[in-house]
């Protein structure tokens, strides 16, 4: 029998951050995960601390910001390989009127940092900006498929990755842990985004499915080496691929690429884009979202020894460092959960 303080079980961006501070806090564990792809891995990769749709930080930026820069800076360090690459956002603005919303949320004490109060000028015939664009700073591009693949091999070669997926009749509940087949710990901490709901134990009605789907285009004339912003997000893939999106649907929690999102997102996409591209791909992953729009952490009063780590929707990039560390406080030195993150008060 294998002894260890954690399983974790999922490996997206969630638990890899777990992994990362349960190995600062120097704790034993062990990760299981099957390596289909989940919302991470169909992401954008957009590391983003706005919304831009409104011109507001977003939720506990101030705070979430600065680990996640430090914990994206580490791991790179770590892993020796580059997958953060810093980049600025530009973001289309309408009208005249959306610029004075910018300049008067940019001079905000939370947006300062990141919205930029010098208006650039369009430079780029292949794009339709009439009226310029707000800069966005503090941003980033993570090369999601370089970090999970990264992450996987580091974790096998320190032989603590169960390459297959978790088979819940298999978990027995004791007194003082947790036992999966051969491997006993004191905790269990599920991290599996969407996929949860297949999880027996976990409480489904605490997730709402969020699907969004990208498309993979090929434009040789774009000349694009920003995050661009219009209807959607054109992400700068390099040799002239870009990944454009993401759609939203409440209604299909599938991760099948649909024709109507493609249809959505072509006919925005030529409100903003004018030069020729062709269609390479099409993704589609569901986010782990929740009503409330605040992440889902801890236990429930029944299993306490089952831990859950789930609900971060489309911020897991920017929030997924700082709610680590504050659960595995939570678990190892008896910090309190905030009541906005805690699983119970969704039940």
């Amino acid at each position: 029998m294998k002894k260890v303080d954690y399983i974790v079980v999922g490996l997206g961006i969630g638990g890899i951050c777990l992994c990362e501070q349960l190995k600062k806090q120097n704790k034993s564990f062990v990760t299981i995960d099957g390596g289909s792809k989940g919302a991470t891995a169909k992401s954008g990769g957009v590391f983003n601390p706005t919304v831009l749709k409104r011109f507001t930080a977003a939720w506990n930026a101030t705070a979430f910001y600065p680990a996640a820069i430090d914990f994206y800076t580490d791991l790179s360090k770590e892993l020796n390989v580059e997958f953060f690459t810093k980049t600025p956002i530009f973001r289309i603005f309408k009208s005249i009127e959306e610029q004075n919303n910018w300049s008067v949320a940019s001079d905000k004490i939370e947006l300062r940092q990141f919205l930029s109060s010098n208006f650039l000028k369009n430079t780029n015939p292949s794009i339709n900006a009439a009226f310029g664009f707000g800069e966005v700073l503090g941003t980033a591009i993570i090369k999601t498929e370089i970090l999970l693949s990264h992450y996987r091999d580091y974790l096998q070669a320190e032989n603590i990755l169960l390459s297959e997926n978790f088979q819940y009749q298999l978990l027995e509940q004791q007194e003082n842990g947790v036992c999966y087949k051969n491997i006993s710990a004191k905790k269990i901490i599920f991290a599996e985004g969407a996929s949860a709901i297949n999880n027996p134990f976990f409480p489904k009605q605490t997730i709402v499915g969020n699907k969004g789907e990208y498309l993979l285009i090929q434009a040789p004339e774009l000349k694009l080496d920003t995050l661009l912003k219009g209807a959607f997000y054109v992400i700068p893939h390099g040799k002239d691929i870009y990944k454009v999106g993401a759609t939203f649907n409440r209604d299909d929690y599938t991760d099948h690429p649909t024709e109507t999102a493609k249809a959505e997102i072509l006919s925005k996409l030529k409100i903003f884009i004018n030069c020729p591209f062709k269609v390479i791909g099409q993704t589609a992953g569901v986010r782990p979202t929740t009503k409330d729009h605040r992440p889902i952490l801890g236990s429930l009063n029944n299993h306490p020894n089952l831990v859950f780590f789930n609900g971060l929707g489309s911020r897991g990039f920017l929030m997924a460092p700082l709610l680590s560390e504050i659960l595995i406080n939570v678990l190892e030195k008896e910090q309190p959960l905030p009541k906005e993150m805690d699983i119970k008060r969704l039940l």
